[in-house]
C-alpha cells in the first residue's frame, strides 16, 4: 500500500494544479488546456494498458520501476520545458502514459501477495488510491501556497521517488519471505 500511497500522492500532487501549471509556467494557451487534457487522458488509457502486458511479460517489479522512473523522468522534462507546444503535448503524453502503466502492475503485486484475499487487498488499494490523491492534493495546495506553483512537479518527485525505494525494499523483503517459506 506503501507504493500505491507515494505514487499516487506524488501523481496527485502535480496533476490536481495541472491547468495553473501549464498556463502560468509553461505559458501554454487557455485555450489548448481541454486539448492537453483530452491527450493526457488518452495516455492514461493506453499507459494502463500497455502496464498490465508489461507486468504479464517482463514481471512486476520492472513493470512497477520503468514506469515510476519514466513518471519522474517527465516530471522533471515538465519542470524545464519552454513555450513549445508540442514539447508540453509530448512530455504530458510521457507522463501519463508512465504514471497509469503503474497501476495494473501494482494490483497484481498485491493479488498475487495475498491470492486468497485478492478482493480485499484490491479494496484496500482502491481505498489507499483515493486517499493518496486527496493527501497530494492538500500538500500540493500547500506548495502553491507557500513555495510556487512551478515547484509542484519537484514535490511530486520525492512522493515518486519514495514509491519506487518502497518498491525495491518491499520486493527485496517478499524474496527472502518466500525462501524461507520454500525451505520450510
Amino acid at each position: 500500500m506503501a507504493i500505491t500511497f507515494f505514487w499516487l500522492g506524488g501523481y496527485s500532487l502535480a496533476y490536481t494544479y495541472i491547468s495553473p501549471f501549464l498556463i502560468e509556467v509553461t505559458h501554454l494557451k487557455e485555450s489548448l488546456i481541454s486539448a492537453a487534457l483530452l491527450v493526457f487522458g488518452i495516455a492514461s488509457l493506453i499507459g494502463s494498458k500497455a502496464g498490465g502486458y508489461s507486468a504479464d511479460k517482463r514481471g512486476i517489479l520492472f513493470t512497477l520501476v520503468s514506469g515510476m522512473v519514466l513518471h519522474v523522468i517527465s516530471l522533471i522534462l515538465l519542470s524545464f520545458v519552454g513555450q513549445s507546444v508540442i514539447a508540453v503535448f509530448s512530455i504530458l503524453i510521457l507522463w501519463s502514459f508512465a504514471a497509469w502503466s503503474s497501476a495494473p502492475a501494482q494490483q497484481f503485486n498485491l493479488v498475487t501477495l495475498v491470492p486468497e484475499s485478492s478482493g480485499v487487498m484490491l479494496s484496500l488499494n482502491s481505498s489507499m488510491m483515493q486517499l493518496a490523491m486527496a493527501v497530494g492534493a492538500g500538500i500540493g495546495g500547500l506548495i502553491v501556497d507557500r513555495v510556487s506553483l512551478a515547484s509542484i512537479t519537484w514535490f511530486g518527485i520525492l512522493g515518486v521517488l519514495i514509491a519506487i525505494i518502497a518498491a525495491f525494499v518491499l520486493s527485496s523483503m517478499s524474496s527472502r519471505y518466500s525462501a524461507v517459506q520454500s525451505v520450510n
